[in-house]
């Protein structure tokens, strides 16, 4: 081989090692600068997320005034509804006692009483669909808390839950009426489906 093809082949050689240096470079500098943009588009959507959360309203911040929680007796509902209006439910051969507030969607419900309400059991509550009821936008909220009666807006459902309220943000739209004043473990072991007289207790 003569010198000439040597030094040809040494020109080719460094050609090459130039261009694949500005292709390895190239390609470092663009999955750089997409995990920054990843990482900024990620932290952007993580801090709407947190703020989007932290503007949600659930039902541990729907409290009314007078209202309050108490977490030393789980067998009693966690909202605490000071006054009120006293009712009771019949379940078959079972009586639970609750007290609705003084909100628009209980008011209303209250100049129906007494109706009988269909209501079936299921994993944490009694639910049943019910007649719309007036609601005022401001108390519609994410989650329950145990022991609670709510008005579901998106059927409507009148609904008593009596459990899972830790994991209850997930369930939207919902109306916080008053709570049940029976032990929870009163409703908790019922099962099927009832016709529900709802009345006032006098």
């Amino acid at each position: 081989m003569n010198k000439k093809v040597l030094i040809v082949i040494l020109v080719l050689l460094v050609v090459i090692g130039l261009i694949l240096g500005r292709y390895f470079l190239f390609n470092k500098n663009e999955h750089n600068s997409q995990a920054n943009q990843y990482s900024s588009e990620t932290g952007s959507n993580e801090k709407n997320n947190i703020q989007n959360n932290s503007e949600k309203r659930t039902a541990t911040n729907s409290l009314r005034e007078g209202e309050s929680i108490q977490t030393q007796d789980k067998n009693k509902a966690t909202r605490v509804v000071n006054g009120g209006t006293k009712i009771k439910m019949t379940f078959g051969d079972t009586i639970i006692y609750g007290v609705l507030n003084d909100s628009e969607t209980a008011k209303a419900l209250i100049q129906k009483l007494p109706i009988t309400q269909h209501e079936s059991r299921y994993t944490h509550d009694f639910c049943g669909v019910t007649e719309k009821l007036p609601y005022n936008e401001d108390e519609v909220h994410y989650g329950w808390l145990n022991g609670d009666i709510d008005y579901a807006i998106d059927a409507p459902y009148y609904t008593i839950l009596f459990k899972d309220e830790e994991i209850s943000e997930q369930y939207g739209d919902q109306v916080n009426i008053g709570v049940i004043t029976s032990p929870i473990s009163e409703i908790d072991k019922l099962s099927g489906s009832f016709d529900v007289k709802i009345e006032l207790d006098n």
